[in-house]
């Protein structure tokens, strides 16, 4: 019997057999699923693999399809047609559109270990995922028969869309950390506990209390105002803090160290922790994030200072009245209104009105050290009868001064051309050492009394970036109030006594975020 020959030995999939650059050369050109699949293939491919995503990446896409479940693989075909690794998600859907339907669909195809955030903004930026066009989405609504009083109608076809951003940092870990309100009697948020879960989240990661950057989702009624002003009071000023304070969201935490919900609390708003790896690999460079603000107000008249001040806490309202500072003349709500009016003349019509209202507060996290802070706040003006002023919220006290505000385009594409320079010397700076800084991807948190409507033609607040970055992915929402850790040299005329004031929480602005990336000295094979 003739015994068979022997047989040669399996093809193993390994350098030797498949050279190195050829073998990085395919996996540069694979979709990001079977890139992970590849990564798991052998130690030597992981290897090459982590060469092919050692600088980060931001990917986008948005999708106008009328089945959520199509619009969702849209926007999941194109964000991962190429190698990434999501180190986070946000996902932004339109109302016409089920929210923890999208939310469920999109974690489903990411699995459980990537922290997700999906909100429901007031509208959307980014391109098409299908023909890569750029746009500015509002949704539209509509008022039955004129009638104001009329319930408020959305326009299903304008308002189906979704848009994805994911997100690759090597170098920087993110975890998504709850602000929980405690729903039993009497309820209140836990504003202390988010900011030591934030801190420790960051201690456990760089060895500083404070992370790099936040990017934060809230709910219209959460009282972002006192949470932001107490985040800027407990955070390193180095600490970029951005987001949408006025969205329904959903969240998965990607993890198992945060508190969950239960029936004694419930989940008032998100934040997306980046905090810098202290033991990050060898061969990864520098991310930095990098916030700017655009505002769209403009201050008229004279100081006030409060003279009689009634919160309506059930209504969240402010009943006041005041004087200008420097006199002991109390004035009436109707005639405070009335000197802006006068004020303003013939400049403007059906205008926006504000009140910045400058609070000097104590302030403490847990049982540490009480520390003194001044923050500027903004609170609508609602209306005003023979005594009071109407504003929106609560929390001024008597003595804040504030200074009223309107909206004003003028100002906000004065203000954009600044950003568009700002951007422009971004792009051309380099470190110390001669590295080329990259920006590599940006987003923007608008309001959405901007847009169109406002500016007179679309795509205003996107310009800084299209014109700076063209190729690079810009995408964000429209939002019910833009947090952004902004100067305040767009509000006041800065002098000694105003550079310790901060402001958290804008209205008619335009906040934006550039990422960019700075490789490590020495020599790094290109790709």
């Amino acid at each position: 019997m003739t015994s068979a020959p022997p047989q040669p030995p399996p093809l193993r999939p390994s350098l030797d057999i498949v050279g190195e650059d050829l073998l990085q050369n395919i996996f540069t050109r694979l979709p990001a699923t079977s890139f992970a699949y590849a990564a798991c293939v052998s130690r030597s491919w992981h290897v090459v693999c982590d060469r092919v995503l050692c600088r980060p990446k931001l990917k986008s896409a948005c999708s106008f399809n009328s089945s959520l479940k199509d619009a969702v693989e849209d926007v999941m075909n194109k964000v991962l047609d190429e190698p990434i690794r999501p180190h986070f998600v946000i996902a932004s859907v339109g109302p016409s559109y089920n929210l923890t339907q999208a939310h469920q669909l999109i974690t489903a195809k990411l699995g459980p270990n990537v922290p997700v955030i999906t909100n429901n903004p007031s509208g959307v930026i980014g391109r098409d995922a299908v023909s890569n066009e750029f746009k500015e989405i509002q949704w539209e609504v509509t008022e039955e028969d004129d009638d104001t009083a009329a319930p408020l109608h959305l326009s299903e076809s304008a308002n189906r869309a979704i848009m994805l951003i994911i997100g690759f940092l090597p170098g920087i870990k993110v975890e998504a950390i709850p602000l929980l309100k405690r729903t039993e009697e009497p309820p209140y948020l836990m504003v202390d506990n988010f900011v030591t879960d934030i801190r420790e989240f960051s201690t456990s990661v760089s060895g500083c209390k404070s992370p790099a950057a936040i990017i934060m989702f809230s709910e219209f009624e959460a009282g972002m105002k006192a949470v932001a002003e107490k985040m800027d009071y407990a955070l390193s000023p180095d600490t970029v803090i951005v987001g949408d304070g006025g969205c329904h969201f959903l969240h998965s935490n990607g993890c198992s160290r945060n508190p969950s919900t239960s029936e004694e609390h419930s989940t008032s708003a998100v934040a997306l922790v980046f905090a810098v790896d202290s033991n990050k690999p060898p061969g990864i460079g520098e991310t930095q994030f990098h916030a700017t603000l655009s505002s769209g107000l403009s201050s008229v008249g004279p100081t006030y200072k409060a003279a009689s001040v009634r919160e309506k806490n059930l209504d969240s309202v402010t009943w006041l009245t005041a004087r200008i500072e420097g006199t002991n003349e109390n004035i009436d709500g109707e005639t405070i209104l009335s000197q802006v009016y006068d004020e303003l003349g013939d400049r403007i019509q059906f205008p926006t009105f504000y009140i910045g209202v400058t609070k000097k507060r104590k302030c403490a996290i847990g049982k540490e050290k009480v520390g003194l802070m001044t923050s500027l706040a903004f609170h609508e003006v609602l209306g005003d009868n023979q005594e009071y002023l109407f504003v929106g919220d609560v929390g001024i006290r008597t003595g804040d001064t504030f200074r009223f505000y309107h909206s004003d385009s003028t100002t906000a594409l004065s203000s954009i051309t600044t950003i568009t320079n700002q951007f422009s010397s971004l792009k051309q700076a380099s470190t110390s050492n001669g590295d080329k800084r990259e920006v590599f991807g940006g987003l923007i948190f608008t309001c959405c009394g901007r847009g169109e409507s406002f500016f007179g033609q679309s795509d205003v607040d996107s310009s800084p970036f299209l014109d700076n970055f063209p190729g690079v992915t810009f995408a964000g929402t429209f939002c019910g109030g833009e947090i952004g850790r902004g100067d305040l040299t767009s509000y006041v005329k800065e002098s000694p006594e105003q550079k310790s004031i901060r402001c958290c929480l804008h209205v008619y602005s335009a906040v934006y975020l550039a990422m960019s990336y700075t490789p490590p000295n020495g020599n790094q094979r290109q790709l």
